[in-house]
């Protein structure tokens, strides 16, 4: 057993914080104005108070599980923390998602207690009490009705329940994978869990305290949000403002002057593409004053970790901070000293790039199983293209045995108090990844190097061999090719072929502007049928991929598609991973077409 710091469970983080900072702003909503309006720890801490009762007075207990089909939201934190001060499980669902997961989720949790945020979603869901004998009530938290969440906590304000405080080994919440294959697996997560992985975190990150906001940008539903985000900044008495889509991200940073992110690298992938494609649009002085002062900056600070200075370089960095990348940097809000990524390897060259920027990028690495975190990196210990080193009270070894022979790497098996209780009903699925001491297996392939970061080599389950017997890793091909302007998605094939196949989709707004420009068709299915956009497109990622992947991995041949992979039409999960088989069964026609060509 590990020995846990404290606070060990995740009422205390709330009602620590409240005790601590009453007074300061917890969550930004933004209004019908387009103004961000702001809570306060102790209003947040007197609605989970009422809340708390509401839910006892329906007879939500130890053990129950409360669920939401709800984004980020001030209610979706007063929801769960009323359920953990009752001992209850909180299973939280995607907004965005097919009803029959939904059906499947509440199925399987056995909730109790469901809470949806609008009417329309009520509306799709309103059955469920008929076919699931567990689901007792439905509350709609935008609704002033007797089954409204307002209601609710009246009933609570008039009927107080004090708080519990949960051992950390008791179950906190059940956190449903993506599902690539098969049904979702129901992740068992402790107040433990959560808390040791949170406070890792923090003891990385020393400066981040209570002055410190961010801008929630990822959903809660997935348990990297929830840690690294909603419980942390808790914790802390930080505050967090709500992102109204990702449309209006950048007048939502401006709104909300973020000091640090929790993001993904696709979110920093797309700003940096933004960002080129603006300089080369421009031209002319603007366009070489952005690229001396990346030069300029990369230069010194290689000359500086060598021990070197010269007074040029210096004097050209200082004039392209001032006059370009000061302005960037007011883009995020003027106040952004650090971002934490996850979910993705983050590109090398666009590490340096933010890095250099002022606004430096820290890759971490875990999973769903292990609350999230396995690794970070940070701003006392980093080292870009790694994840970074294990977090506090936690290991990682690697296993070469399961890996061809002669490999410097192997699959990662994690230990520490992050580590899952285990799969909710799968017993068998359970027993499949955890070791008999007490590890996890990953599922990942990495190295640790001599300092003792972590690399991702790739993936054991998404790997596969050519026809000649050579492993090609794709994940890592298609994040460098979705690095072209022209696209915006793309999958690679190859399993038992003889060479690999790309599934291209083009970024339809860039290519508009292109198509506008040289008298060619706008339609999407006109401009992916169209031969000069393939050949563009087909030169853009050979010459892309040459000199850095094997002859051998790099695609042979293309299937340019008009619609892209999404969550909408299931083939990406919620955290925008592709769900290969899915995308295999739409498209196998058009690849095997490829192959007898």
């Amino acid at each position: 057993m590990y020995q846990l710091d404290k606070p060990d469970n995740l009422v205390d983080f709330l009602e620590g914080s409240v005790e601590k900072y009453p007074d300061n702003t917890l969550f930004g909503t933004k209004n019908a104005a387009g103004e961000y309006e702001w809570v306060t720890y102790k209003e947040v801490g007197a609605r989970v108070d009422h809340l708390r009762g509401g839910l006892a007075s329906l007879g939500v207990g130890r053990g129950d599980a409360v669920g939401i089909i709800a984004n980020n939201r001030t209610e979706w934190a007063i929801g769960a923390f009323a359920a953990y001060g009752l001992g209850a499980r909180w299973v939280p669902m995607y907004e965005a998602e097919l009803p029959q997961i939904w059906k499947y989720i509440v199925t399987d949790s056995a909730i109790k207690v469901l809470f949806v945020s609008r009417p329309e979603i009520h509306e799709k869901i309103r059955d469920f009490s008929q076919d699931i004998k567990t689901l007792e009530k439905i509350i709609i938290i935008e609704d002033q009705g007797q089954d409204s969440m307002a209601a609710l906590e009246k009933t609570g304000r008039d009927n107080p329940v004090p708080s519990i405080k949960p051992d950390p080994d008791e179950v906190a919440a059940l956190i449903y994978t993506s599902g690539t294959t098969g049904d979702p697996k129901g992740v068992l997560l402790t107040h433990g869990n959560f808390t040791s992985n949170s406070l890792a975190g923090q003891k990385i990150y020393p400066e981040f305290n209570h002055q410190d906001r961010g801008l929630s940008i990822l959903p809660w539903a997935h348990s990297y949000a929830q840690t690294a985000e909603l419980y942390t900044f808790v914790n802390l008495g930080a505050s967090l403002g709500f992102m109204e889509s990702v449309k209006t991200l950048a007048s939502d940073m401006q709104k909300i002057r973020p000091t640090f992110l929790i993001a993904v690298p696709r979110v920093f992938n797309k700003i940096y593409d933004g960002i080129w494609a603006k300089m080369n649009e421009a031209g002319g002085l603007k366009k070489a004053l952005f690229v001396m002062a990346v030069e300029s900056t990369k230069k010194k600070q290689e000359m500086e970790q060598n021990g070197g200075a010269d007074l040029v370089t210096n004097l050209k960095s200082f004039i392209g901070d001032r006059l370009v990348f000061s302005k960037i940097r007011q883009g995020f809000g003027g106040r952004l000293r650090g971002v934490m990524t996850a979910s993705a390897a983050m590109n090398i060259n666009i590490a340096h790039f933010f890095f250099n920027l002022g606004i430096p990028i820290y890759d971490c690495y875990g999973m769903t199983e292990t609350s999230p975190a396995i690794t970070m990196n940070s701003p006392t210990a980093y080292k870009i293209g790694s994840v970074g080193k294990p977090i506090d009270k936690s290991r990682t070894v690697i296993d070469r045995s399961v890996v061809e022979e002669g490999a410097s790497d192997g699959e990662i098996i994690a230990y520490g108090p992050n580590v899952m209780k285990g799969y909710h009903n799968k017993p068998q699925a359970t027993a499949e990844v955890m070791t008999e001491d007490g590890g996890i297996r990953t599922g990942d392939r990495g190295m640790i190097d001599k300092d003792g970061f972590l690399f991702i080599t790739g993936r054991i389950k998404e790997q596969f061999k050519l026809e000649n017997g050579k492993f090609v890793f794709p994940v890592a091909l298609e994040e460098d090719i979705r690095l072209i302007p022209y696209i915006e998605n793309a999958m690679i094939y190859g399993e038992n072929k003889p060479y690999n196949i790309c599934l291209v989709v083009p970024d339809f707004l860039v290519l508009e502007k292109y198509a506008r420009e040289h008298n060619l068709p706008t339609d999407h299915q006109e401009l992916a049928n169209n031969q000069k956009i393939q050949e563009l497109i087909t030169n853009e990622v050979l010459t892309s991929l040459k000199g850095k992947y094997g002859g051998y991995e790099i695609p042979r041949k293309f299937v340019f598609l008009s619609d892209d992979f999404t969550v909408e039409n299931g083939t990406l999960t919620q955290t925008l991973k592709l769900k290969r088989r899915v995308v295999l069964k739409k498209y196998q026609h058009l690849i095997d077409a490829q192959y007898q060509a």
